[in-house]
């Protein structure tokens, strides 16, 4: 594959499907920063430069967020929600990447307008096939508006 400077921010509380994304997404040159974050209070405080993060105002606009929907705190449609909500996130490609197959997850997620709406797949293998062509298709071949 090529080689593709692509900043991630990935908001994933289950930790060995944070390494399996973050080893597909490097295993095909994907990805050169990636930021993980574990619940979804630390992700809205990184995003939007809030909590801990306030320091660096705004943190740096990523190309794509993949984003879990069932996290601690505050959930994945809440998330996608204040995102689509704000200006200055409004236009940042979002991708859900999660377990959850209920139609009210997917469709609610659409209307809050995600980009894409993945179920993870079962087994290592087809995990990290998905994730390297969700992050050749963000990185690669999408045109973003910003």
């Amino acid at each position: 594959m090529l080689n593709a400077m692509l900043d991630i921010i990935l908001i994933e509380d289950n930790p060995a499907d944070a390494e399996m994304t973050l080893d597909a997404l490097t295993g095909n040159n994907l990805a050169n920063r990636v930021q993980v974050l574990t619940d979804g209070r630390e992700a809205i405080d990184y995003i939007f430069g809030e909590g801990k993060y306030k320091d660096c105002g705004m943190c740096d606009s990523p190309k794509l967020i993949l984003l879990d929907l069932n996290l601690p705190k505050i959930d994945g449609l809440e998330i996608l929600r204040r995102i689509r909500a704000d200006e200055r996130t409004a236009m940042i490609p979002v991708v859900v990447l999660t377990s959850s197959v209920a139609d009210k997850d997917r469709i609610e997620s659409y209307k809050l307008g995600v980009n894409s709406y993945i179920v993870k797949p079962v087994g290592f293998d087809n995990f990290a096939q998905a994730v390297a062509q969700i992050g050749f298709y963000w990185a690669l071949l999408n045109k973003s508006p910003i």
